[in-house]
């Protein structure tokens, strides 16, 4: 009997294991593909959500591979300087929040005038609640290295 109990401890142990595994790597599904397949992925995606016409769909496949080519190429940039061992310093960190910022104060501009009343406000919603999703996310790793 205690055989088996200790057996059934071991199997639900390591299916718990091989669970937390797979949410580790399903962060990363995007960075597999290329660049002009996570711009067709995010595309279908927000034509689905959004419920985009045809040439809604031409002007946001050119700003998704846009914001998707400075995204790595910033990516690369960091890469690169932690290779060298170098920090950025708090003026350098405000600067990229900065950057940032505006970058997305852009992004909303080019979104609205790309979509229609009704469509800009289901997308702000989307964008919300990803947000939030991603401050959760972000909050259980912290939490994590804390305990």
């Amino acid at each position: 009997m205690k055989k088996l109990i200790v057996f059934a401890f071991l199997i639900v142990g390591t299916t718990i294991i091989a669970q937390e595994r797979n949410r580790k790597h399903q962060g990363n599904q995007m960075e597999q593909f290329t660049p002009e397949q996570q711009s067709q992925l995010l595309l279908k995606k927000m034509t689905l959500e959004l419920d985009l016409n045809e040439t809604q769909q031409k002007e946001l496949a050119s700003f998704i591979s846009d914001k998707i080519a400075k995204m790595d190429s910033h990516k690369a940039e960091m890469k690169a300087n932690r290779e060298k061992g170098i920090k950025p310093t708090n003026d350098d960190r405000f600067a990229m929040q900065i950057k940032m910022l505006d970058e997305q104060i852009a992004a909303k501009k080019s979104m609205q005038k790309i979509l229609n009343a009704k469509q800009f406000e289901k997308w702000i919603l989307l964008h919300e609640d990803r947000r939030e999703n991603h401050q959760e996310r972000q909050q259980e790793k912290h939490d994590k290295r804390q305990g």
